[in-house]
């Protein structure tokens, strides 16, 4: 039983150090119901977190200990809701939770100034936050299949913003145009039924 026990924790001992030298966590379909608390005591050290293909249902506040994380990718999951404290992850360039349940984004959400990539498709979205147009550095909104009624306003003053996706959207497709053509790096609209590359 000892033996076994230490074995255990070398392993789990050489696994952390894995991660904090590369800072790349990465566990993928490892049948985890919550988070893996492990990894928020690496703090600093995590700059790829990669939890796709389980059963989390939430996201934990401390999160926020996770200063330098730059590549948070939860897709997959049963993940509700988001903490409000994901602002607080100001290094924060990809963010994808994709096929999730989530009904709603945080407010928060618009402090992720350096914000490149979000995609939320597959969820239960009904809006997105005005707060979103404070994401200047984004390229890529992927807001595919889900049920949203309309888009915020708010949307034109993503600056940067190349690439939406939103395949079911059509029915409030001409009031995106207006929010977006004055956006000088738009390149595409929608994909599905319709676009106008």
């Amino acid at each position: 039983m000892g033996c076994c026990n230490s074995k255990n924790a070398d392993t789990k001992a050489s696994r952390m150090a894995r991660w904090r030298s590369t800072g790349i966590v990465a566990l993928c379909d490892s049948k985890l119901k919550s988070f893996p608390d492990e990894v928020l005591g690496l703090e600093r050290s995590v700059r790829t977190l990669d939890l796709t293909c389980n059963r989390i249902v939430d996201i934990p506040l401390e999160i926020n200990k996770l200063m330098n994380l730059q590549r948070l990718i939860l897709a997959d999951n049963h993940i509700e809701r988001l903490p409000v404290n994901l602002g607080l992850l100001q290094s924060i360039k990809v963010l994808k939770l994709d096929k999730n349940r989530m009904k709603t984004l945080p407010e928060e959400l618009g402090q992720l100034v350096k914000l490149e990539r979000l995609s939320v498709s597959e969820n239960c979205l009904v809006n997105l936050p005005d707060t979103i147009g404070g994401l200047h550095n984004l390229v890529l909104l992927n807001v595919s299949s889900n049920k949203l009624q309309y888009f915020p306003e708010s949307i034109g003053k993503c600056s940067s913003l190349e690439e939406l996706q939103a395949n079911d959207a059509s029915k409030f497709f001409t009031r995106v145009q207006e929010f977006t053509e004055h956006i000088p790096s738009w390149k595409s609209y929608f994909y599905g039924s319709i676009s106008t590359d």
